[in-house]
């Protein structure tokens, strides 16, 4: 039997083929740790009413709604597809869910206008 080289090893793990699952983990651990951050310190300058809400927890919707794009684009390798599909998929997102939320955020205080 002559072994090809030329075929890969499903036993050869490489360091180059590793780098992009760590450029994602830290990636996500710093945005992460910034929403702890903010969610332990809460500071004051951020806690201004906007929309219904506090600016502090408008900036955690929009945190980790980078993440869920972020983590659709790396893991389930969308950012390779063609664009047509990839605007398929993240325009709704784009618009559906901003809606929704502020749909949620300034809805959501009706009870607080009632006598």
């Amino acid at each position: 039997m002559s072994h090809n080289s030329n075929l890969p090893s499903e036993h050869h793990e490489s360091p180059e083929g590793t780098w992009w699952i760590w450029k994602v983990f830290f990636i996500l651990l710093i945005v992460t740790a910034v929403e702890v951050a903010l969610g332990l310190i809460q500071p004051e300058a951020l806690k201004v009413q906007f929309m219904g809400t506090s600016l502090l927890n408008i900036i955690f919707i929009v945190l980790t709604l980078l993440k869920g794009y972020y983590i659709v684009m790396e893991f389930m390798h969308l950012k390779f597809e063609r664009k047509n599909l990839i605007w398929t998929i993240a325009l709704p997102m784009l618009i559906l869910i901003p809606y929704l939320a502020f749909i949620v955020l300034t809805e959501g205080a009706y009870m607080e206008v009632l006598p």
